[in-house]
């Protein structure tokens, strides 16, 4: 009770007492807008994707700026009345100014209809000049990857546009880092999704490429965020139109790897707008191999376990997301928002099996084994957000709810026989069912007030209550998969509670010679409840499991300064974050799925806390960006997985194998350095690349030493590249080239496989831009590539080799219709809940589910 006042207490600060609902009381201040159309002055066409920046009359720093659509428009929004400076600039043509253009209060829209522009004399009348939007944008507190101007990422899914987003890299799994920090938070809209706690892996891979518009990266976020996330936040902000009348596209590709489809549509009339994306995935079955060879050497025990299996998956995913919002007038508005996702994987493998005994050869034994595995996700988001404006330009509170229910269902079966009659085979046949069920339900309050000219504040306070269950029934089954019977001893029922209160407030000063400083506090108590049981077992039989609390107070500054030279910026700032340990790690009950492969979470886990101080370097040069960081970085309390030899009787059969473990292992420090750039070289060449290198350097604590060799305790360097080449051709035809390559990453007891793609596109576009047809291949030179992950730790070794189909060949299509017009007051900025608080990866459902493999 004394949090939810403390809740109470937060918001109610936040929000003065003239926030009184309605007109504000004495009207609004006049905003207006300044539009316009670019014309080039040789061909008589639009000059789409043109740079439009707005200055004060006589000023030399821009307060705003916009890019032209396909149709060379362009619309500024929320402009006071007054006399301002527009200039146009664009690749091969000189800037163009007009001053001044004038807004009044009676007359608050300007319109400066067709602005023709004249090539530069260098250009050539026969070349055609085609414009293209910045594909990576960087600014104040995040990085920006376009990705609906990204060709070779059509056709594909979330996964794939991640790939090549700066700063970020994706392993073989579909596993996020920034940084090669994998403690990532990741948003859809702003918003989180209950699907993406479930597994974000899989549900990246079911989003098209084609409904992504654009990506966002935030890694030093201030207090107004969540605290959860100690490597950054990712945020996928998918396509609409902010623009009255009906539009859509249809888009989609057909490939020898993935399939994917896409359907956007907008309708937006006086105060009312609506939006429906609804897009879908299906791969083709792909099959993947993989050799697991663990040697367990403790003394007593002397043996090696060798696996050699096969096995083929088949995926599918869709997602709709449906918009709508109403404006009561200037001052009140209200948006809601439903996104429904439903997908799924379905694995069948098998291969052979041995065990070689060196103490006892009489021991030693070849199998056969079969897995069959039926994952299923599905689920919904639902939010409300209310907005009201004061009459003071910028003056608001918003109030926000949200919804999020997913489930995931996990249904598997594992056979082994042998021709051999003695010993007896170590590994139960088994089938399972895992039922998870997530629901988070959250409310929050967002206030932002610009007190003065350079001053502006903003505050808040939130909670979200996630209730989480499991329910996970095991059974031993005959070596044909019939006669089942319940595993009273694994079989489990878990409930799982987290409660988080917090309370923020962000301050945003302008000071003279074009310093800016944003500083904030946040606030956050966590309470956790978990309940693990065996409901079937008697009290002799039933594991030492006992429900469980913890509750902690998370306090996070940040600071960022600022300092604009010209195109130049300098930027350095501090964050503190925490990384909570999420369901999948604290849960108690040992997953004995695959006997030679254990794993089992720990309910005593505290969060990580991680902090960081970055020095950022921005600079434009004419057409291209070039951005520099280091930045240093302090992990307390790093959650890592400590594998160890066990050697147990389980159903009357002895298994030897490892159990990996979830502890708090290490304090880490890293030092690291990135880059990333656009250059044009040549007027139709654009070049992109980005380069991350970085330090892992923990200190084991006492405790696990014994645990880790010491070669593990040496300082290694990682790093991720990518690289870009754009070429466009005369008559619409665009080429494109790109690839990365990340090092393999190091743990406490081994190294993860290193991973790298290439891939080439190319497009044709037609209609004046309205379609467009096109094909990509990745990986054309080779089917598969090849995965080698190492682990050791004194008293045994464990080598995983996985081969995995990467090679694509395919075609993508898009067809964009409708008619706008941007006769419209502006569209209100969209706010809304942003749980950006919980480590991804796992099973948030509680499941701790099937065996691993067709990922």
């Amino acid at each position: 009770m004394k949090r939810v006042l403390l809740l109470i207490i937060v918001i109610c600060a936040t929000v003065s007492a003239k926030a009184q609902f309605g007109v504000g009381g004495g009207g609004s201040s006049v905003v207006g807008k300044i539009s316009g159309t670019v014309i080039d002055s040789l061909t008589k066409k639009p000059v789409d994707y043109a740079t439009i920046s707005l200055f004060k009359s006589g000023a030399k720093a821009p307060i705003n700026g916009v890019l032209t659509d396909e149709k060379g428009h362009f619309q500024i929004n929320n402009v006071k009345a007054g006399k301002y400076k527009v200039t146009i600039s664009f690749i091969g043509y000189p800037s163009k100014t007009f001053d001044p253009v004038e807004t009044t209060a009676s007359k608050p829209d300007n319109d400066m209809g067709d602005l023709v522009i004249a090539p530069s004399a260098k250009a050539l009348k026969e070349v055609a000049i085609v414009g293209q939007a910045a594909l990576i944008e960087n600014k104040i507190d995040k990085i920006v990857y376009n990705a609906e101007k990204d060709l070779t990422a059509a056709g594909g899914n979330a996964t794939d546009v991640l790939q090549k987003v700066p700063l970020v890299s994706v392993d073989m799994n579909g596993n996020v880092a920034i940084r090669g920090d994998g403690n990532v938070r990741v948003l859809i809209n702003g918003k989180p999704s209950g699907a993406t706690s479930a597994s974000l892996s899989d549900v990246l891979k079911t989003i098209p490429a084609d409904q992504i518009k654009s990506i966002e990266v935030v890694t030093s976020p201030s207090a107004k965020y969540d605290a959860e996330g100690s490597a950054g936040i990712i945020n996928i902000i998918t396509k609409s139109k902010n623009a009255s009348g009906i539009s859509g596209s249809v888009s989609g590709g057909v490939g020898t790897r993935q399939n994917n489809g896409n359907i956007n549509l907008n309708y937006s009339k006086n105060r009312f707008n609506f939006s429906a994306n609804l897009g879908g995935n299906l791969t083709w079955p792909q099959t993947m191999t993989t050799i697991f060879d663990q040697t367990i050497n403790t003394g007593a025990l002397n043996r090696r376990n060798l696996n050699n299996t096969s096995s083929e998956t088949k995926r599918h995913g869709a997602r709709g997301t449906f918009t709508a919002g109403y404006e009561f007038n200037g001052f009140n508005s209200i948006n809601s928002t439903i996104a429904v996702n439903d997908g799924g994987f379905n694995t069948n493998g098998g291969g052979n099996y041995s065990i070689e005994d060196f103490a006892t050869p009489a021991n030693s034994i070849d199998y056969i084994g079969k897995t069959l595995n039926h994952n299923k996700f599905s689920g919904f988001d639902w939010n409300l957000d209310y907005t009201h404006k004061f009459k003071k330009e910028g003056h608001e509170l918003t109030v926000s709810g949200q919804w999020s229910h997913s489930i995931i269902k996990t249904d598997y079966s594992t056979l082994y026989t042998s021709q051999q009659t003695t010993p007896a085979i170590p590994q139960p046949n088994q089938m399972g069912s895992n039922d998870g069920k997530n629901n988070e339900y959250t409310a929050q309050a967002d206030y932002s007030n610009p007190l003065t000219k350079r001053l502006k504040l903003e505050a808040g306070g939130k909670t979200i209550q996630r209730r989480i269950s499991s329910i996970y029934d095991i059974f031993s089954v005959d070596a044909d998969g019939n006669n089942p019977v319940l595993d009273v001893e694994n079989s489990n029922l878990y409930n799982y509670n987290q409660n988080v209160y917090a309370g923020y407030s962000v301050f945003t000063i302008t000071l003279p010679k074009n310093f800016s400083v944003l500083a904030g506090f946040r606030y956050e108590n966590t309470q956790i409840k978990g309940d693990p049981k065996t409901p079937y077992a008697s009290n002799d039989n039933q594991q030492e499991l006992n429900p469980f609390t913890a509750s902690y107070n998370t306090y996070v500054p940040s600071l960022t300064l600022q300092k604009v030279f010209g195109t130049n910026t300098f930027k350095l700032s501090y964050s503190k974050r925490i990384q909570r340990p999420s369901l999948f790690v604290l849960n108690p009950f040992i997953n004995r799925a695959s006997s030679q492969a254990q794993s089992v979470g720990n309910p005593n886990l505290a969060p990580e806390v991680s902090q960081t101080v970055e020095l950022n370097y921005n600079t434009f040069i004419k057409s291209s960006v070039l951005n520099f960081s280091v930045y240093y970085k302090r992990t307390n309390d790093l959650i890592e997985g400590i594998a160890v030899p066990i050697d147990e009787i389980v159903d009357g059969k002895h298994v030897v194998g490892t159990r990996t473990v979830q502890n708090n292992v290490a304090l880490n420090n890293s030092l690291g350095a990135s880059f990333f750039g656009s250059i044009n070289p040549i007027k139709p060449l654009t070049l992109r690349s980005s380069i991350n290198v970085f330090t892992y350097n923990p200190t084991v604590y006492d405790q696990y030493a014994g645990s880790v060799n010491q070669d593990a305790l040496k300082t290694r360097v990682q790093y991720t590249m990518f690289g870009s080449a754009q070429y466009t051709f005369p008559k619409d035809f665009i080429f494109e080239a790109f690839g990365f390559v990340n090092s393999p990453r190091r743990t406490i007891q081994g190294s993860s496989p290193s991973f790298g793609i290439y891939a080439f596109g190319i497009k044709k576009q037609f209609m004046n831009k309205k379609a467009s047809l096109g094909f990509n291949t990745v990986q054309p030179f080779a089917v598969n590539k090849a995965f080698n992950q190492n682990i050791s730790s004194p008293g045994f070794t464990q080598i995983s080799r996985t081969q995995f189909p990467f090679q694509s060949f395919g075609i993508t299509f898009s067809y964009s219709f409708g008619k706008l017009n941007f006769s419209n007051p502006q569209q209100k900025k969209k706010k809304g809940v942003n749980n950006d608080d919980q480590i991804q990866g796992g099973d948030q459902t509680g499941g701790v589910g099937a065996p691993a493999g067709g990922r």
